[in-house]
């Protein structure tokens, strides 16, 4: 109880307030910061999905030549190829936000806004190419043959189904969550930092 009472009191208090240049200096910052934190979440999803379909060759070197020949594979490196380019220009966004001559609080506003429209187009580009991919997974087989899918496509169609709608919510709820704390925290504490600014 004396605790509570205690940061009621340091609320109560007036803090001091930060001034432009310490703010523009903090979003400018390299190595600390929002903005540094959003750079190096896109820097490394970048190198995420550039390296798991070089793993996923190595994992099959023994027959690259039925991995090169697979419409799975190339539709795999697409969806890397689409987050590798929706995280490679939200990283230019960051980067001009970083620059010297971006210190306007207006146009800070306006790189934040279009990040924002940026990242809810990647969530979409992900929820498209993730039905994509189910869609793939259930017509491939009448193309090409996969042991795994086939497997996969002795089992009931409800099952299936169940199943591709549990992916569905769960990549829906992950996604969201994900956003949150990698980008959601960075972008909220930069909005804080530029209301701030006269």
């Amino acid at each position: 109880m004396e605790l509570d009472e205690l940061k009621k009191m340091w609320k109560g208090l007036p803090q001091d307030r930060p001034s432009d240049t310490n703010i523009v200096e903090l979003i400018q910052n390299k190595n600390n910061g929002p903005l540094a934190s959003l750079k190096k979440t896109f820097r490394r999803r970048m190198r995420l999905m550039i390296i798991v379909p070089v793993l996923l060759l190595a994992t099959n070197f023994d027959d690259t030549e039925k991995v090169l020949t697979s419409i799975l594979f190339w539709a795999y490196i697409f969806c890397c190829l689409g987050i590798i380019w929706f995280a490679r220009h939200n990283f230019k966004i960051v980067q001009r936000m970083q620059a010297a001559d971006a210190a306007v609080k207006v146009n800070l506003q306006q790189q934040i806004a279009l990040l924002e429209k940026r990242m809810q187009l990647e969530t979409h580009f992900k929820r498209i190419i993730l039905l994509f991919l189910v869609l793939l997974v259930e017509v491939v087989p009448y193309f090409q043959y996969y042991s795994m899918l086939d497997k996969w496509h002795s089992l009931p169609v409800l099952v299936r189904s169940g199943s591709y709608a549990g992916l569905l919510l769960l990549q829906f709820l992950l996604n969201k969550k994900l956003r949150e704390r990698r980008t959601g925290e960075q972008l909220a504490h930069l909005k804080e930092l530029v209301q701030e600014m006269e």
